[in-house]
C-alpha cells in the first residue's frame, strides 16, 4: 500500500480519473477529504498508479496523466523550493519557464511531445521517455538563467535528436 497527499482542490479531478487509474494498474484509491490518497494493490502496480496520482495532483489534467499508461512515458517532478530560497525568485522563474503569453512552455512542449505544468512550488513534466532528458536539460537552463535564444538552440537539436532516433528505432 501506498500512500501520499495532494491539495484539496485537486481532489475533483482525481476523482474523474479514478476508475480508469483503478482499472488500468489493478490497483484500488481511496480518497480521503483531507488529500490523503491510499494506494492499494501489488507493489509494482501501486508504484506506476503513484505517479499518474501524483500527476494529477500537481495538476496536470486527468487525460494528460492517462499518458502515463503508455509504457513510453514518464513523470518528473521538481521542486522549485530546493533550488530557489525565496519566493520570487521562484516566481521569476515560474514566469520565464512559462514565458510572455505562453510562448516558451509552448515550444518546450511542442519540439519534445512533452507536457508541463507549474503548480504552487513545483514543475510537472510528462513526457515520452526519449524526450524527458531534454526537457529536464531546458527547465535547468532556463532555472540557472540561460537565455531564451540558447533554449531556441537546445530545443531545436532536441527535436532533431528526437525525431532522428525515433526514424532509426
Amino acid at each position: 500500500m501506498e500512500i501520499l497527499r495532494i491539495p484539496k482542490e485537486r481532489l475533483g479531478a482525481l476523482r474523474g480519473a479514478k476508475a480508469a487509474i483503478e482499472n488500468h494498474y489493478t490497483v484500488t484509491l481511496v480518497l480521503g477529504e483531507d488529500g490523503e490518497i491510499e494506494i492499494g494493490g501489488e507493489s509494482v502496480w501501486t508504484y506506476l498508479a503513484r505517479d499518474a496520482v501524483r500527476a494529477i495532483g500537481r495538476g496536470f489534467s486527468p487525460a494528460q496523466a492517462m499518458k502515463l499508461f503508455k509504457d513510453d512515458y514518464s513523470f518528473y517532478l521538481i521542486d522549485l523550493r530546493e533550488h530557489f530560497s525565496t519566493e520570487n525568485s521562484m516566481r521569476r522563474v515560474k514566469g520565464r519557464i512559462i514565458g510572455e503569453k505562453g510562448k516558451v512552455k509552448a515550444e518546450i512542449e511542442q519540439a519534445t511531445g512533452s507536457d508541463i505544468c507549474i503548480y504552487g512550488h513545483t514543475v510537472g513534466i510528462i513526457a515520452p521517455s526519449d524526450a524527458m532528458e531534454y526537457v529536464k536539460d531546458v527547465v535547468g537552463m532556463i532555472m540557472d538563467g540561460a537565455p531564451i535564444t540558447a533554449i531556441t538552440g537546445v530545443l531545436a537539436r532536441a527535436r532533431d535528436d528526437i525525431k532522428f532516433g525515433r526514424l532509426k528505432g
